[in-house]
């Protein structure tokens, strides 16, 4: 059954929006701040290398365990929490006397943001529809590119890296007093959890745990165990359609400069506004395409756009003049706009209500993964080969996640049909209460 989403309030849809630019903001700081940084340490330009780990580290493994303490600590106490510590982690970043430290603080950096970007995720995913889900995203890339402004406005006025960092987490931790404040509004929403815990009887022949009902009169929380999670086929090939998607978007933009520079002869300045206009077609797709998903439907716009992405990568791959490489890229990151939010969003759709949570988090952890292994495996087939097999790839990418999708949108889900629900949850809970159906977001 497909419904509306109740409209979610303004406090938290602000806080929320306020939370993905903050989530941006980190990652286009180092790149233009590291030069400097390197210099203060003594240390050469490959250390970068240790930060990146480390953070990718804390990343992988907040991610993942925030969709298995959501249920535990609430979302609302979830993100007080990461964003005080990832506020902490930037200003360790202003204050570090060596590079250790540095590695120290990207670490909690990396803790922080992953259970932001989960909880948050999870949390969007069952409160804010398809519209919201896109624009929030749309919001994480204007924090990305507003890093690297505030790192080059220090710098340029003579002021140490450290201020830019000092910046931010001034900002982050004003960002994370919002949310102590309003940590229990979170619970008057209608988060992903609340809706796996009305609905976690759908699964056929899952063990379940029932908790008691909450003060404002929604259904009793409901557990299910997590090796009933981790049994599901439709978990595991998210998670691998996650990693492919973020794979290709961080492939793209990570070595379009050089495809540009090296395989299609344009000049530096050229090719870097080309690689912005690409990141550009990512944020508008975002605005753009927000509107009509909630309009036509998650699934007719995903597969719409993952179709496209093919389109754009092929478009990459033809040899033929820069143009070319150009038009493929910016229709690339318009199609591949509204896929990471729209498949987070239908989530609850591919493995049960009452697994969405802990899917997500999982999701959010192999984007991870796939962000940080394939465009590296992709950096040594380039050394090998030559720049110009970057779009084949791309489209060969492409078309394995058009396959995953396809697969995972026609396998039969989990439990009976909707107008039964009531009555099986009554049968495996043994509780009174309201009970509301699953919602899709559109």
């Amino acid at each position: 059954m497909s419904t509306t989403p109740a409209r979610p309030r303004a406090t938290q849809l602000l806080l929320a929006y306020l939370a993905f630019v903050s989530l941006g903001l980190p990652d286009g700081l180092l790149g233009v701040a590291w030069p400097s940084t390197r210099s203060d340490f003594g240390v050469p330009t490959e250390a970068v290398g240790w930060v990146l780990t480390a953070g990718t580290v804390g990343y992988l493994t907040s991610s993942v365990l925030a969709g298995f303490t959501l249920a535990r600590v609430g979302v609302g106490a979830l993100l007080a929490g990461s964003t005080v510590l990832a506020g902490l982690a930037l200003a360790g970043y202003s204050v570090s006397p060596v590079l250790a430290v540095l590695v120290g603080c990207a670490l909690l950096l990396g803790l922080g943001s992953g259970a932001v970007d989960s909880g948050l995720n999870a949390y969007a995913a069952g409160a804010f529809g398809a519209r919201h889900m896109n624009w929030l995203h749309a919001f994480f890339g204007l924090g990305v590119a507003i890093g690297p402004l505030i790192m080059t406005g220090v710098l340029s006025a003579g002021l140490a890296w450290r201020w830019g960092y000092g910046i931010v987490a001034a900002a982050q931790l004003v960002l994370a007093a919002a949310f102590v404040l309003t940590v229990r509004a979170w619970h008057r929403g209608v988060p992903a959890s609340t809706e796996a815990s009305a609905t976690a009887g759908t699964e056929v022949g899952a063990a379940v745990e029932t908790g008691p009902t909450s003060a404002d009169g929604a259904a009793p929380v409901v557990r299910v165990p997590v090796r009933d999670t981790l049994r599901l086929p439709a978990v595991w090939s998210g998670l691998l359609a996650f990693a492919l998607y973020v794979a290709i978007e961080v492939s793209a933009g990570l070595w379009a400069f050089l495809l540009l520079t090296e395989g299609r002869g344009l000049s530096a300045a050229l090719a870097g506004g080309c690689v912005s206009a690409y990141w550009g077609s990512l944020f508008v797709g975002r605005v753009v395409q927000g509107v009509v998903a909630e309009r036509l439907g998650a699934g007719l716009v995903l597969r719409v756009s993952l179709v496209g992405m093919a389109v754009g990568a092929a478009l990459i791959a033809v040899p033929g003049p820069a143009v070319l490489a150009v038009l493929g890229l910016v229709v690339v990151g318009f199609a591949a706009a509204p896929v990471f939010p729209l498949l987070t969003l239908t989530t609850a759709e591919r493995v049960g209500a009452a697994h969405a949570d802990r899917a997500i988090g999982m999701q959010i952890g192999a984007s991870g993964l796939g962000a940080a292994l394939v465009p590296a495996g992709l950096g040594v087939l380039i050394g090998n080969t030559s720049v110009q097999v970057l779009g084949s790839a791309l489209l060969v990418l492409a078309l394995a996640l058009i396959v995953l999708h396809e697969w995972g949108a026609r396998r039969p889900t989990a439990g009976p049909p909707a107008q039964a629900l009531p009555a099986q949850i009554g049968r495996e809970t043994q509780t009174s209460g309201p009970v509301r159906p699953v919602v899709d977001g559109r």
